[in-house]
């Protein structure tokens, strides 16, 4: 029996796998379902009694692959092949052997691609929604939501990750990073879990910041240029990303391998060495905001993937946290996650890789300070936002976001909120571990900030308009007197740059304001900065944190602050038609 002609049937295999997106000139197959070819025959047809056929795969080493049912034609059989729902990913070289009239020879097919399948119930992976995997698998375009929590900005994202080669590099990215994890990869044994795959991805991704002899981060919108410099580079590293960049590229390589992922921003994200649950933030006596080890980041984003965790005993998917950007620990750079998400809002650290980083990440307490010429620090009254108070992800089908803070943390001072938080406290301070809620409650109302309305004025600043770049930034200060005699007040102003990672920059504009209240006043004080003052000193994500403090002369020492976010004017392109005129896409 003679083998001729072998086809492989890719256009209708990528039809049914879902992976015709990535181009049907190759076979590319998702596991947990079967895919079948065609082999005919030269001389004669099949024949039972004295043709054998063995099938065999191979990745490194050699597997063998389950023949699901072979069907005879003419001079021809149709071979269905099943790749178990827990196989390895990665791509494989098919092989036949044909043993007839009692001589033996093989032949190599070619080869195939095996990813993960979120539309197979018994991987896991799958996600039994259709919408959420046209989302989270086979959508190329994303949107990164940046700016501050009061005034959310959004840019558009190509991840790419059906694009030509994509998938090779993807997987060149398992082939690099496999020592990180397994200090072998000869067996190939770990790609059949998204556990360990992700793990790999997630340390394969980072790369440190200091972009001085670099492409900006800023500068990047998809994922695909800077996967293809890292393979044609010979996988040297692309300088530079943000956490923005890392988790997009991130989202790329786990939804081109199958898994389901989307880039979450947490607005408020504190940045502490010292004490996981805390974040300071230190002011001098004109409201510079100086630098200090920790940081509040404006915002941060991470890669959220779907799969049920079998080392966890899931037995459905749900959502894991990782998070590709290295932040400081305490015992140097690291990346976190794999995190469950439900054992963050339910304070479960015990259960998880790297939960109780991810837990202060979004509950971590701020305090502010204000620093005298003595060195003096000094806590003053204010108006607190609590960190990681803002969660959000694109919205399915829609370019809306949605606001996914319930899935991470408990209403703020609800029960099961204070429950989790305890929880989380003692695993945290092993100190702890056996004080009373009341004991630990005690502790934290110790170190927070007084309220401004103990003091017995509030204080807020509004926005009067929201300026584009070129404009002046107006405000309204507001001051209430709570109490029923006058307050007399000086108070210092200021303005300053702040990066989205929390450093502050320059100090471009001061002033100085005494403020009269009669009993019981409301007073609105209007605030300009004119674009010469604040234009000069703008940075990559146009954000400014605007202060007023009290002098500490005149007694208790009051702030209220605001980070401004300057508007980037729209970029409108006209397309010209020759028969229907002139249309504008905005930008």
């Amino acid at each position: 029996l003679l083998l001729g002609e072998v086809d492989l049937n890719c256009p209708s295999n990528c039809q049914i796998h879902n992976t015709h997106f990535f181009g049907t000139d190759k076979q590319i197959i998702r596991r947990g379902q079967a895919f079948s070819f065609y082999a005919r025959f030269q001389n004669r047809e099949w024949d039972d009694s004295v043709d054998q056929a063995i099938f065999t795969v191979e990745t490194g080493i050699l597997l063998t692959c389950k023949v699901f049912s072979l069907f005879h034609q003419p001079k021809c059989i149709n071979i269905s092949v099943f790749p178990p729902s827990n196989a390895c990913i990665g791509r494989y070289i098919l092989n036949m052997q044909i043993t007839s009239c009692g001589h033996t020879y093989q032949r190599c097919l070619g080869d195939f691609y095996v990813l993960f399948n979120p539309w197979c119930a018994d991987d896991p992976v799958y996600m039994d929604n259709q919408a959420h995997r046209e989302e989270y698998v086979l959508n190329e375009h994303g949107i990164l939501y940046e700016g501050v929590h009061k005034h959310i900005t959004s840019r558009p994202w190509h991840f790419g990750q059906f694009e030509d080669g994509i998938l090779d590099i993807c997987l060149k990215i398992l082939d690099m990073g496999a020592s990180y994890h397994h200090g072998s990869d000869r067996d190939h044994c770990w790609r059949n879990d998204p556990v360990h795959v992700s793990m790999v991805v997630n340390h394969m991704i980072p790369e440190n910041n200091d972009y001085l002899k670099g492409t900006k981060p800023f500068s990047w919108n998809g994922s695909v240029p800077i996967l293809q410099q890292w393979y044609s580079g010979r996988c040297r590293p692309v300088r530079y990303g943000y956490c923005g960049s890392l988790a997009s590229v991130m989202c790329t390589v786990m939804r081109c391998l199958g898994i389901p992922s989307r880039v979450v921003t947490n607005f408020c994200f504190p940045c502490s060495i010292e004490n996981p649950l805390g974040i300071n933030e230190v002011f001098d006596c004109t409201g510079k905001n100086l630098c200090g080890k920790d940081k509040l980041w404006r915002y941060h984003c991470w890669n959220e993937s779907w799969m049920a965790r079998r080392d966890l005993n899931q037995c459905c998917g749900d959502w894991q946290c990782l998070d590709p950007t290295p932040l400081e620990t305490g015992r140097g750079l690291a990346c976190s996650g794999p995190t469950w998400v439900r054992s963050i809002r339910e304070g479960e650290l015990d259960l998880d890789y790297d939960g109780h980083h991810m837990f202060s990440r979004v509950n971590s307490n701020y305090v502010g300070w204000l620093s005298q010429n003595n060195a003096k620090k000094t806590k003053f009254f204010c108006d607190t936002w609590p960190c990681g108070q803002h969660l959000i992800t694109k919205s399915v089908g829609s370019e809306q976001f949605e606001d996914i803070t319930g899935a991470y943390k408990y209403e703020l001072g609800s029960v099961k909120n204070k429950e989790a938080y305890y929880r989380a406290y003692r695993r945290i301070h092993p100190g702890y571990c056996n004080a009373s809620n009341c004991h630990i409650e005690r502790e934290l109302s110790s170190l927070k900030n007084p309220f401004l309305s103990d003091s017995g004025i509030n204080m807020r600043l509004k926005m009067a308009n929201c300026p584009m770049y070129g404009e002046d930034v107006q405000l309204h200060w507001v001051l209430e007197n709570l109490r029923s005699e006058n307050k007399n007040l000086k108070f210092n102003l200021c303005a300053q740059i702040i990066t989205y990672s929390g450093c502050p920059m320059d100090q471009f504009w001061k002033d100085s304001v005494n403020v009269t209240l009669g009993p019981r006043e409301v007073k609105k004080i209007p605030l300009c900065i004119s674009y010469s003052q604040y234009g000069p000193y703008l940075c990559d994500h146009n954000i400014m944190k605007v202060v007023a403090v009290s002098d500490p002369e005149c007694g208790e020492v009051l702030m209220v602050s605001r980070d401004i976010v300057i508007n980037r004017p729209p970029v409108i392109v006209k397309v010209k038609t020759f028969n229907y005129g002139i249309y504008d896409l905005r930008m």
